[in-house]
């Protein structure tokens, strides 16, 4: 990843001229290259760490895995949220982790948990760095330094049971890494979220990842079958039988923990053979309550596609505009939604009739396979877009949700409402666009976007708008993160989400297994 900018440099683009054309009519900018600082013109704070911690810290994963160097510290000082992002174009001061560490296993990720236990210092893990709410800022809490704690030498798949279904890997291993030695043996996870080419197992299971093609393998905690977790007390593994009625199921605290209660060093998940077939089909509808309505008949009858994706009125019209050719039938007004199906030959054409039945029953136009495959060839390109429009003074930043089917309308309008009077107010009316990412049979997740012109302090400006859209959440019936997480950025609605003793909770479980505070300090728990 780059230190500055999503991915690596080989997929960075200009805007297209289609876009630059439409950043002119609604924001009044022009396509430039930002002028980003080069890595010398940052400054980062001086590290708080000894020398004896540095070398004690050498003698358990050795000294060739303790970097301190000012290009480690910089790829590690925080994720890729917008205002991640913005921060690392400043050349103010910057907070990183004072050392990063690359334990080789799990015994060593024990070891370094006790020893930064007993000497105050703060440890930030570390797979893809893809966070974008926060959750790998190197904060300190009570400690008197931080390390990052880079898992990406945990990168084995040490085990499969093909007749179980499952595979054992190290948390380190990213999502193509993963694919690719699972593929070998036929095998595939079919977790593809947004972050899919840098994120990592580990930090997927601590996150809650949900991927593009959910509807039909589930989310990411759906396919933890067991897990192995470093703690500064030692080590935790939970789950191996495919169900237990051994009391509460203790991975859920370690699942979505987000490193505050532990180091999740291997993940044993649910795997699948590699799908025999993939059929493609857009679908348009005049409307998002009926395209919406329409999900939700599929899903209720137990036929979901692989893929499901509804966007609005407004992204549906703003992603022909940026298309360089539409492809298939064209969506000129109403909205478009994506469906792909994946299984066996048999399966695929059982299943994809009945939902198609379904669908057009419920007001879809089916568009043919393009629009659908050209979703399927850019889906990982968004972020780098996110870049450039940062570069042309356009603020670009993505907010997610969910509700239950009776309340998503309401809900995707106060969102909507709060983002547009907040930005408005500040004088850079916005376009707010949303989505279907996810469906359940009870309810689905809502995905904005929100584009607008960068003010003179866009983390200001941003701030005030990110408030108004959470508080609009978690007042409204959604959660206040459907799959980015928790992290620092959504910390402060922690306890609308859960409770003054759901807190209690999570503060109790934090003392037993962290007595000393120093896991990920400052995310998860208010």
């Amino acid at each position: 990843m780059q230190w500055n900018a999503w991915g690596v440099a080989a997929g960075n683009k200009p805007l297209s001229p289609a876009v630059g054309t439409l950043l002119s009519q609604a924001f009044g900018v022009q396509v430039s290259d930002g002028g980003r600082p080069s890595e010398d013109a940052v400054i980062l704070r001086d590290s708080t760490l000894t020398a004896d911690h540095v070398a004690g810290l050498g003698e358990l994963v050795g000294a060739a895995n303790v970097a301190t160097d000012k290009s480690a510290r910089l790829l590690r000082a925080g994720g890729k949220s917008t205002f991640d992002l913005l921060r690392r174009r400043s050349t103010d001061p910057q907070n990183a982790p004072d050392a990063v560490l690359f334990p080789a296993d799990h015994d060593e990720v024990v070891a370094v948990l006790q020893y930064c236990s007993a000497n105050r210092i703060a440890v930030v893990p570390f797979g893809g760095g893809t966070s974008v709410v926060g959750g790998v800022d190197p904060e300190r809490g009570g400690s008197d330094a931080a390390i990052a704690l880079d898992l990406r030498r945990l990168n084995s798949l040490s085990a499969i049971d093909p007749i179980s279904g499952t595979a054992r890997m190290g948390a380190g291993l990213t999502g193509p890494q993963a694919e690719e030695l699972l593929g070998a043996h036929g095998l595939s996870i079919g977790h593809f979220p947004q972050s899919f080419q840098f994120a990592s197992i580990g930090g997927f299971a601590a996150t809650r990842s949900s991927g593009q093609a959910s509807a039909g393998y589930g989310r990411f905690d759906d396919m933890v079958a067991h897990l192995k977790v470093a703690t500064p007390r030692g080590t935790i593994e939970l789950g191996k039988p495919p169900a237990s009625a051994a009391g509460p199921d203790l991975r859920e605290l370690f699942v979505g923990s987000e490193g505050a209660f532990g180091v999740i060093t291997e993940v044993t998940l649910r795997v699948h053979p590699v799908a025999e077939r993939t059929d493609y089909q857009a679908w348009s509808f005049p409307d998002f309550t009926t395209g919406a309505a329409a999900l939700r008949a599929v899903v209720q009858a137990g036929v979901a596609p692989t893929v499901l994706r509804l966007s609005d009125e407004a992204e549906s019209g703003v992603n022909l505009a940026m298309a360089d050719k539409a492809g298939g039938a064209a969506v000129t007004s109403g909205c478009l939604a994506i469906t792909t199906f994946e299984g066996t030959a048999a399966h695929v054409a059982s299943r994809a009739a009945e939902a198609s039945a379904i669908l057009t029953e419920n007001g879809g136009t089916a568009l043919g396979a393009d629009p659908a495959r050209q979703w399927e060839h850019g889906r990982f390109n968004a972020p780098y877009m996110r870049d450039a429009l940062l570069d042309s003074g356009v603020l670009c930043e993505t907010l997610e949700t969910a509700t239950t089917w009776s309340n998503l309308g309401t809900l995707r309008g106060a969102v909507t409402a709060a983002l547009s009077e907040a930005l408005t107010g500040q004088g850079t009316p916005p376009l707010v666009l949303c989505h279907i990412s996810h469906t359940y049979p009870t309810g689905a997740s809502l995905y904005f976007t929100v584009i607008c012109a960068q003010k003179d302090d866009p983390i200001a400006q941003w701030t005030v708008a990110k408030r108004a859209a959470s508080d609009a959440m978690v007042g409204n019936g959604g959660t206040i993160t459907h799959h980015h997480a928790v992290g620092s950025d959504h910390r402060p609605w922690m306890t609308a989400e859960v409770g003054d003793l759901g807190v209690e909770i999570l503060r109790a479980v934090k003392n037993v297994v962290d007595p000393a505070g120093i896991l990920n300090p400052g995310k998860l728990i208010p």
